[in-house]
Protein backbone atom coordinates (compact mmCIF):
# COMPACT_ATOMS: atom_id res chain seq x y z
CA UNK A 1 0.00 0.00 0.00
CA UNK A 2 1.37 3.39 -1.15
CA UNK A 3 1.69 5.65 1.75
CA UNK A 4 2.19 9.62 1.68
CA UNK A 5 1.01 12.55 3.31
CA UNK A 6 -0.51 15.66 0.67
CA UNK A 7 2.41 17.55 1.24
CA UNK A 8 4.79 14.76 0.47
CA UNK A 9 3.13 13.90 -3.11
CA UNK A 10 2.71 17.23 -4.35
CA UNK A 11 6.23 18.18 -3.22
CA UNK A 12 6.82 14.73 -5.67
CA UNK A 13 4.54 15.79 -7.97
CA UNK A 14 6.36 19.38 -8.48
CA UNK A 15 9.82 17.41 -8.60
CA UNK A 16 7.91 15.45 -11.31
CA UNK A 17 6.89 18.81 -13.46
CA UNK A 18 9.70 20.70 -12.99
CA UNK A 19 12.42 18.23 -14.17
CA UNK A 20 9.59 17.47 -17.11
CA UNK A 21 9.76 20.85 -18.22
CA UNK A 22 13.28 21.47 -17.69
CA UNK A 23 14.26 18.62 -20.20
CA UNK A 24 11.25 19.82 -22.93
CA UNK A 25 13.55 23.46 -23.26
CA UNK A 26 16.55 22.16 -23.06
CA UNK A 27 16.32 19.55 -25.81
CA UNK A 28 16.42 21.31 -28.59
CA UNK A 29 19.21 23.07 -27.38
CA UNK A 30 21.08 19.98 -26.68
CA UNK A 31 20.22 19.02 -30.35
CA UNK A 32 21.95 22.01 -31.59
CA UNK A 33 24.62 21.41 -29.97
CA UNK A 34 25.29 18.04 -30.64
CA UNK A 35 24.71 19.39 -34.40
CA UNK A 36 27.04 21.65 -34.09
CA UNK A 37 29.85 19.09 -32.69
CA UNK A 38 29.15 16.31 -35.43
CA UNK A 39 27.10 14.31 -33.18
CA UNK A 40 25.05 12.59 -35.78
CA UNK A 41 23.39 9.84 -36.48
CA UNK A 42 24.01 8.55 -40.22
CA UNK A 43 20.82 7.42 -42.15
CA UNK A 44 19.85 4.18 -41.73
CA UNK A 45 17.92 2.40 -44.48
CA UNK A 46 18.72 -1.47 -43.62
CA UNK A 47 16.78 -1.24 -40.36
CA UNK A 48 14.02 0.51 -42.56
CA UNK A 49 14.37 3.61 -39.85
CA UNK A 50 15.00 7.27 -40.24
CA UNK A 51 16.31 8.00 -44.25
CA UNK A 52 17.91 11.22 -42.69
CA UNK A 53 20.99 12.29 -40.34
CA UNK A 54 19.55 13.16 -37.11
CA UNK A 55 21.54 14.72 -33.78
CA UNK A 56 22.54 12.42 -30.99
CA UNK A 57 22.22 14.56 -28.13
CA UNK A 58 19.27 14.31 -26.21
CA UNK A 59 20.40 12.59 -23.46
CA UNK A 60 22.67 15.19 -22.61
CA UNK A 61 19.21 17.38 -22.07
CA UNK A 62 17.53 14.32 -19.99
CA UNK A 63 20.54 14.30 -17.82
CA UNK A 64 21.07 18.04 -16.73
CA UNK A 65 17.19 18.19 -16.00
CA UNK A 66 17.75 15.25 -13.72
CA UNK A 67 20.53 16.52 -11.98
CA UNK A 68 19.69 19.74 -11.54
CA UNK A 69 16.18 19.11 -9.97
CA UNK A 70 17.92 15.76 -8.59
CA UNK A 71 20.06 17.74 -6.61
CA UNK A 72 18.31 20.73 -5.46
CA UNK A 73 15.44 18.58 -3.87
CA UNK A 74 18.19 16.50 -2.05
CA UNK A 75 19.51 20.09 -1.24
CA UNK A 76 16.65 21.91 -0.26
CA UNK A 77 13.93 19.54 0.60
CA UNK A 78 15.37 16.39 2.13
CA UNK A 79 16.77 16.39 5.29
CA UNK A 80 16.52 15.41 9.01
CA UNK A 81 12.97 15.63 10.60
CA UNK A 82 11.35 16.11 7.21
CA UNK A 83 9.09 13.82 5.35
CA UNK A 84 12.07 12.89 2.78
CA UNK A 85 14.77 12.24 5.66
CA UNK A 86 17.75 11.44 3.59
CA UNK A 87 19.23 8.92 6.20
CA UNK A 88 18.92 6.02 4.15
CA UNK A 89 21.48 8.35 1.43
CA UNK A 90 24.46 9.16 2.58
CA UNK A 91 26.25 11.99 1.10
CA UNK A 92 28.86 9.56 -0.89
CA UNK A 93 26.01 7.76 -2.59
CA UNK A 94 24.39 10.89 -3.30
CA UNK A 95 27.54 12.35 -5.29
CA UNK A 96 27.78 9.02 -6.93
CA UNK A 97 24.03 9.20 -7.71
CA UNK A 98 24.44 13.09 -9.34
CA UNK A 99 27.93 13.05 -10.19
CA UNK A 100 27.59 9.24 -11.65
CA UNK A 101 24.66 10.71 -13.73
CA UNK A 102 26.63 13.40 -15.36
CA UNK A 103 29.64 11.58 -16.03
CA UNK A 104 27.91 8.89 -17.66
CA UNK A 105 26.28 11.26 -19.74
CA UNK A 106 29.39 12.74 -20.96
CA UNK A 107 31.22 9.73 -21.30
CA UNK A 108 28.22 8.23 -23.95
CA UNK A 109 28.67 11.34 -25.44
CA UNK A 110 31.89 10.67 -26.07
CA UNK A 111 30.59 7.69 -28.24
CA UNK A 112 28.17 9.51 -30.08
CA UNK A 113 30.92 11.94 -31.05
CA UNK A 114 33.86 9.67 -31.92
CA UNK A 115 31.74 6.03 -32.05
CA UNK A 116 34.44 4.68 -29.68
CA UNK A 117 35.08 0.70 -29.73
CA UNK A 118 33.49 -1.52 -27.89
CA UNK A 119 36.19 -2.40 -25.72
CA UNK A 120 36.82 1.31 -24.48
CA UNK A 121 32.90 1.67 -24.19
CA UNK A 122 32.95 -1.62 -22.03
CA UNK A 123 36.40 0.31 -19.98
CA UNK A 124 34.39 3.30 -19.34
CA UNK A 125 30.97 1.33 -18.25
CA UNK A 126 33.07 -0.60 -15.90
CA UNK A 127 34.55 2.51 -14.16
CA UNK A 128 31.48 4.11 -13.97
CA UNK A 129 30.01 0.87 -12.04
CA UNK A 130 33.44 0.78 -9.70
CA UNK A 131 33.07 4.59 -9.00
CA UNK A 132 29.64 4.37 -7.49
CA UNK A 133 30.72 1.01 -5.50
CA UNK A 134 33.44 3.13 -4.15
CA UNK A 135 31.14 5.70 -2.77
CA UNK A 136 28.89 2.89 -1.33
CA UNK A 137 26.26 2.36 -3.10
CA UNK A 138 26.57 -1.38 -3.52
CA UNK A 139 24.62 -4.74 -3.80
CA UNK A 140 25.40 -7.12 -0.01
CA UNK A 141 21.89 -8.89 -0.17
CA UNK A 142 19.09 -9.80 -1.93
CA UNK A 143 15.61 -11.48 -1.11
CA UNK A 144 16.22 -15.67 -0.81
CA UNK A 145 13.23 -16.86 -3.41
CA UNK A 146 12.98 -20.17 -1.15
CA UNK A 147 12.29 -18.26 2.19
CA UNK A 148 11.27 -15.38 3.77
CA UNK A 149 15.22 -14.06 4.74
CA UNK A 150 17.41 -12.55 3.14
CA UNK A 151 20.94 -13.75 0.91
CA UNK A 152 23.71 -11.28 2.16
CA UNK A 153 26.83 -11.34 -0.18
CA UNK A 154 30.37 -11.44 1.06
CA UNK A 155 31.92 -8.07 -0.08
CA UNK A 156 34.04 -9.55 -2.62
CA UNK A 157 30.94 -11.24 -4.42
CA UNK A 158 28.77 -7.79 -3.20
CA UNK A 159 31.44 -5.58 -5.66
CA UNK A 160 31.35 -8.09 -8.26
CA UNK A 161 27.42 -8.28 -8.33
CA UNK A 162 26.90 -4.19 -7.87
CA UNK A 163 29.70 -3.89 -10.64
CA UNK A 164 28.31 -6.20 -13.20
CA UNK A 165 24.94 -5.10 -12.32
CA UNK A 166 25.45 -1.40 -13.18
CA UNK A 167 27.54 -2.19 -16.40
CA UNK A 168 25.08 -4.72 -17.52
CA UNK A 169 21.92 -2.53 -16.95
CA UNK A 170 23.80 0.01 -19.48
CA UNK A 171 24.59 -2.38 -21.97
CA UNK A 172 20.59 -3.42 -21.88
CA UNK A 173 19.42 0.33 -22.01
CA UNK A 174 21.79 0.76 -24.57
CA UNK A 175 21.15 -2.49 -26.73
CA UNK A 176 16.99 -1.96 -26.79
CA UNK A 177 17.63 1.19 -27.81
CA UNK A 178 16.95 0.47 -31.95
CA UNK A 179 13.40 2.43 -31.81
CA UNK A 180 12.05 5.99 -31.73
CA UNK A 181 11.43 6.53 -28.32
CA UNK A 182 11.62 2.83 -27.27
CA UNK A 183 14.34 3.24 -24.63
CA UNK A 184 12.71 6.66 -23.12
CA UNK A 185 9.72 5.06 -22.45
CA UNK A 186 10.82 2.13 -21.15
CA UNK A 187 13.03 3.32 -18.71
CA UNK A 188 10.36 6.37 -17.73
CA UNK A 189 7.88 3.17 -16.91
CA UNK A 190 10.62 1.73 -14.76
CA UNK A 191 11.22 5.08 -12.87
CA UNK A 192 7.50 5.56 -12.18
CA UNK A 193 7.54 1.75 -10.96
CA UNK A 194 10.26 1.94 -8.86
CA UNK A 195 8.81 5.52 -7.00
CA UNK A 196 5.85 3.51 -6.19
CA UNK A 197 8.04 1.08 -4.49
CA UNK A 198 9.88 3.22 -2.30
CA UNK A 199 6.45 5.09 -1.46
CA UNK A 200 4.76 1.90 -0.23
CA UNK A 201 4.99 0.36 3.57
CA UNK A 202 7.18 -2.47 2.91
CA UNK A 203 9.78 -0.16 1.75
CA UNK A 204 8.56 3.50 3.05
CA UNK A 205 11.28 5.42 1.39
CA UNK A 206 10.02 8.92 0.30
CA UNK A 207 13.44 10.12 -0.50
CA UNK A 208 14.02 7.45 -3.36
CA UNK A 209 10.08 8.28 -4.86
CA UNK A 210 11.48 11.98 -5.19
CA UNK A 211 15.06 11.19 -7.10
CA UNK A 212 12.40 8.58 -8.97
CA UNK A 213 10.19 11.12 -9.65
CA UNK A 214 12.97 13.53 -11.29
CA UNK A 215 14.14 11.04 -13.31
CA UNK A 216 10.56 10.11 -14.43
CA UNK A 217 9.81 13.99 -15.38
CA UNK A 218 13.34 14.71 -17.69
CA UNK A 219 12.31 11.58 -19.67
CA UNK A 220 8.89 12.41 -20.12
CA UNK A 221 9.98 16.15 -21.03
CA UNK A 222 12.50 14.49 -24.05
CA UNK A 223 9.69 12.12 -25.08
CA UNK A 224 7.65 14.53 -27.19
CA UNK A 225 10.57 15.26 -29.33
CA UNK A 226 12.06 11.63 -29.44
CA UNK A 227 8.58 9.58 -30.00
CA UNK A 228 8.30 8.42 -33.89
CA UNK A 229 8.89 10.86 -35.85
CA UNK A 230 12.21 11.53 -33.85
CA UNK A 231 13.74 15.01 -34.45
CA UNK A 232 16.60 13.85 -31.95
CA UNK A 233 17.66 10.91 -30.95
CA UNK A 234 18.80 10.30 -27.35
CA UNK A 235 22.44 8.78 -28.26
CA UNK A 236 24.93 7.10 -26.20
CA UNK A 237 24.24 10.05 -23.77
CA UNK A 238 21.45 9.02 -22.75
CA UNK A 239 21.73 5.13 -22.89
CA UNK A 240 24.41 5.35 -20.25
CA UNK A 241 23.06 8.05 -18.17
CA UNK A 242 19.32 6.18 -17.69
CA UNK A 243 21.31 2.65 -17.38
CA UNK A 244 23.96 4.03 -14.79
CA UNK A 245 20.72 6.29 -12.97
CA UNK A 246 17.94 3.32 -13.02
CA UNK A 247 21.11 0.95 -11.36
CA UNK A 248 21.62 3.08 -8.85
CA UNK A 249 18.58 3.91 -7.93
CA UNK A 250 17.73 0.51 -7.41
CA UNK A 251 20.49 -0.27 -4.81
CA UNK A 252 19.80 2.85 -2.55
CA UNK A 253 18.20 2.37 0.48
CA UNK A 254 16.90 -0.92 0.71
CA UNK A 255 17.59 -2.80 -2.37
CA UNK A 256 15.17 -3.03 -5.47
CA UNK A 257 17.22 -5.10 -7.76
CA UNK A 258 14.49 -7.55 -8.00
CA UNK A 259 12.24 -4.93 -8.69
CA UNK A 260 14.27 -3.42 -11.42
CA UNK A 261 14.99 -7.10 -13.11
CA UNK A 262 10.99 -8.06 -13.53
CA UNK A 263 10.15 -4.31 -14.49
CA UNK A 264 13.10 -3.89 -17.08
CA UNK A 265 12.47 -7.60 -18.02
CA UNK A 266 12.57 -6.88 -21.75
CA UNK A 267 15.78 -5.09 -22.30
CA UNK A 268 17.64 -7.33 -19.63
CA UNK A 269 16.39 -10.73 -21.05
CA UNK A 270 16.74 -9.61 -24.87
CA UNK A 271 20.01 -8.42 -24.16
CA UNK A 272 20.94 -11.64 -22.26
CA UNK A 273 19.43 -14.00 -24.73
CA UNK A 274 21.06 -12.20 -27.71
CA UNK A 275 24.41 -12.65 -26.59
CA UNK A 276 23.48 -16.55 -25.85
CA UNK A 277 22.37 -17.03 -29.32
CA UNK A 278 25.07 -15.15 -30.82
CA UNK A 279 27.67 -16.57 -28.88
CA UNK A 280 26.39 -20.89 -29.83
CA UNK A 281 26.24 -19.51 -33.54
CA UNK A 282 30.19 -18.49 -33.09
CA UNK A 283 29.48 -15.09 -33.16
CA UNK A 284 31.22 -11.59 -31.02
CA UNK A 285 28.81 -10.69 -28.55
CA UNK A 286 28.79 -7.44 -30.41
CA UNK A 287 28.29 -8.62 -33.30
CA UNK A 288 25.64 -6.80 -35.56
CA UNK A 289 22.22 -8.78 -36.79
CA UNK A 290 18.55 -8.24 -36.57
CA UNK A 291 17.81 -10.87 -33.64
CA UNK A 292 16.79 -7.64 -31.15
CA UNK A 293 13.38 -7.85 -30.14
CA UNK A 294 12.52 -4.89 -31.58
CA UNK A 295 13.94 -6.26 -34.89
CA UNK A 296 11.77 -8.90 -34.54
CA UNK A 297 8.38 -7.13 -34.77
CA UNK A 298 9.55 -4.99 -37.52
CA UNK A 299 10.33 -8.46 -39.28
CA UNK A 300 6.53 -9.32 -38.48
CA UNK A 301 5.31 -6.47 -40.09
CA UNK A 302 4.37 -4.14 -36.97
CA UNK A 303 4.93 -0.51 -37.43
CA UNK A 304 7.67 1.57 -35.77
CA UNK A 305 5.07 3.08 -33.50
CA UNK A 306 3.21 -0.13 -33.30
CA UNK A 307 6.71 -2.11 -32.36
CA UNK A 308 7.63 0.75 -29.47
CA UNK A 309 3.97 0.44 -28.31
CA UNK A 310 4.05 -3.29 -28.13
CA UNK A 311 7.50 -3.22 -26.14
CA UNK A 312 5.37 -0.42 -23.63
CA UNK A 313 2.74 -2.62 -23.33
CA UNK A 314 4.64 -5.82 -21.99
CA UNK A 315 6.59 -3.28 -19.99
CA UNK A 316 4.08 -2.03 -18.27
CA UNK A 317 2.40 -5.76 -17.77
CA UNK A 318 5.56 -6.16 -15.77
CA UNK A 319 5.63 -3.14 -13.55
CA UNK A 320 2.07 -4.47 -12.42
CA UNK A 321 3.32 -7.42 -11.69
CA UNK A 322 6.55 -6.00 -9.83
CA UNK A 323 3.82 -4.04 -8.15
CA UNK A 324 1.21 -7.01 -6.65
CA UNK A 325 4.08 -9.75 -6.19
CA UNK A 326 6.50 -10.34 -3.36
CA UNK A 327 10.68 -9.86 -3.36
CA UNK A 328 10.22 -13.93 -4.44
CA UNK A 329 7.73 -13.52 -6.69
CA UNK A 330 9.03 -11.36 -8.38
CA UNK A 331 12.60 -13.22 -8.66
CA UNK A 332 10.38 -16.36 -9.64
CA UNK A 333 8.15 -14.30 -12.20
CA UNK A 334 11.69 -13.32 -13.87
CA UNK A 335 13.48 -16.39 -14.62
CA UNK A 336 10.26 -17.44 -16.11
CA UNK A 337 10.00 -14.93 -18.04
CA UNK A 338 13.82 -15.74 -19.81
CA UNK A 339 12.86 -18.83 -20.22
CA UNK A 340 9.66 -18.01 -21.89
CA UNK A 341 11.65 -15.43 -23.86
CA UNK A 342 14.39 -17.65 -24.69
CA UNK A 343 11.80 -20.14 -26.56
CA UNK A 344 10.39 -17.47 -28.27
CA UNK A 345 13.35 -16.14 -29.58
CA UNK A 346 14.54 -19.77 -30.34
CA UNK A 347 11.34 -20.04 -32.83
CA UNK A 348 11.44 -16.85 -34.29
CA UNK A 349 15.67 -17.23 -35.45
CA UNK A 350 15.22 -20.43 -36.52
CA UNK A 351 12.25 -19.68 -38.87
CA UNK A 352 13.63 -15.93 -39.81
CA UNK A 353 17.19 -16.13 -39.15
CA UNK A 354 18.99 -12.61 -38.75
CA UNK A 355 20.13 -10.86 -41.43
CA UNK A 356 23.97 -9.38 -39.92
CA UNK A 357 24.75 -6.10 -41.32
CA UNK A 358 28.86 -5.58 -41.19
CA UNK A 359 28.72 -1.93 -41.16
CA UNK A 360 27.05 -1.18 -37.56
CA UNK A 361 28.12 -1.29 -34.06
CA UNK A 362 26.22 -2.64 -31.07
CA UNK A 363 27.15 -0.19 -28.46
CA UNK A 364 26.86 3.51 -30.23
CA UNK A 365 29.50 3.30 -32.59
CA UNK A 366 32.61 0.47 -33.76
CA UNK A 367 30.55 -2.61 -33.57
CA UNK A 368 26.82 -3.65 -34.16
CA UNK A 369 24.01 -1.72 -32.04
CA UNK A 370 20.95 0.56 -33.46
CA UNK A 371 21.31 4.02 -34.33
CA UNK A 372 20.80 5.80 -30.69
CA UNK A 373 17.17 7.42 -30.33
Amino acid sequence: MIQADPGALLVIGGAFGSALLLALLLTPLAARAASAVGAIDAPDAARRVHLHPLPRGGGVAVAAAFVIVGATCFAFVAGAGSTFDMGDITPPEALALFGGAAVAAGLGFLDDRFQLRARWQLLMQVGLAIGAVAAGVIVDFINNPAGPRVITFSTPFAVGFTVFWIAGMINSINWIDGLDGLSTGVALIAAVTLGLISLGAAIDQPAVTLLCACLAGALAGFLPWNFHPARVFIGSAGTYFIGYTLAVLSILGTAKVAVALLVLGVPIIDTFWIIVRRTLAGQAPFTADRGHLHHRLLDLGVSHRGAVLTIYAFTGILAVLSLVLSGSGQLYAFLGLVVGAGVLLYVSVRRGGAAVEADAYEGGGGGGAPPKR
